[in-house]
């Protein structure tokens, strides 16, 4: 069996093969097996993160702030350079530092395709593994290039194509995560590599993408706590697009180096 990284020159030069039924198909299987779990463990942290980050806010800002819509609805253009920098370096430690999490899914996903049994402790998974410094690095990295371009485009009152790019910057680099946690690339390897594979079959991914967003709304309008239980679909589609591109049977690096390896 090929390595990733052999896999990855041979789509370079020749592309690959990826039919939207069977990785739907195969996506909505998985989903089905962790929908239930997935969306009650989202809908416990979200209240919990909600809890912990109002307690923060109100002990660095006071709670009489929290009180006003207008507190949580920052716009960059009323913000000076200092703010403005602030502003997205706090973006980008936010989502380097919650990506592991989010990652946990997919390791959800990983088990559930293979009929092997995750929990709660599934989501932390990233957090204790060597993957954890390249899963924050290549998020740093995104966030900051997609925060840094959508703060500038609304700074100059051009929000929508700001929103527009960073639609594209997410698109063509979903697969950047899989490809640390399965393929064991470091960070930017995992983020040019993502470019390359999508840009091979983007119309096809795009379709199979649009199935998760419509998925989506239909969560949200269902009082929109129905979207937790969609939000899954997004983790079983990324993984079954992964498994479907990398048809590689070599064990899972988790596996390989066992729990007693795990930092």
């Amino acid at each position: 069996m090929k390595s990733i990284v052999e896999q990855i020159k041979d789509i370079k030069n020749q592309g690959y093969h990826l039919d939207f039924s069977d990785v739907f198909n195969s996506a909505f299987e998985n989903y089905k097996k962790i929908a239930l779990y997935a969306g009650l463990i989202l809908l416990v942290f979200s209240i919990l993160f909600g809890i912990i980050g109002s307690i923060v806010l109100a002990a660095i800002f006071g709670a009489d702030k929290l009180s006003n819509p207008a507190f949580f609805n920052i716009q960059p253009i009323h913000l000076s350079s200092t703010q403005v920098l602030y502003y997205v370096l706090g973006t980008v430690l936010f989502s380097a530092l919650l990506s592991p999490f989010s990652a946990g899914f997919l390791r959800m996903a990983y088990c559930a395709d293979r009929d092997q049994q995750f929990n709660v402790s599934t989501i932390f998974t990233y957090y204790k593994t060597k993957h954890f410094l390249q899963i924050f690095l290549a998020t740093a990295i995104i966030s900051l290039f997609s925060a840094s371009i959508s703060t500038f485009l609304e700074i100059q009152k051009l929000s929508n194509l700001g929103i527009i790019i960073s639609l594209i910057i997410s698109y063509f680099t979903f697969l950047t995560i899989p490809l640390i946690i399965f393929g064991n690339l470091k960070a930017l390897d995992a983020i040019k590599s993502s470019f390359i594979i999508i840009s091979k079959q983007p119309l096809v991914l795009f379709g199979l993408m649009t199935t998760v967003v419509a998925g989506l709304i239909v969560g949200f309008m269902a009082f929109f706590i129905g979207i937790l239980f969609t939000v899954p679909l997004s983790y079983s589609m990324t993984y079954a697009i992964y498994h479907a591109i990398f048809k590689n049977d070599k064990e899972d690096p988790i596996d390989s180096i066992g729990q007693s390896d795990l930092e």
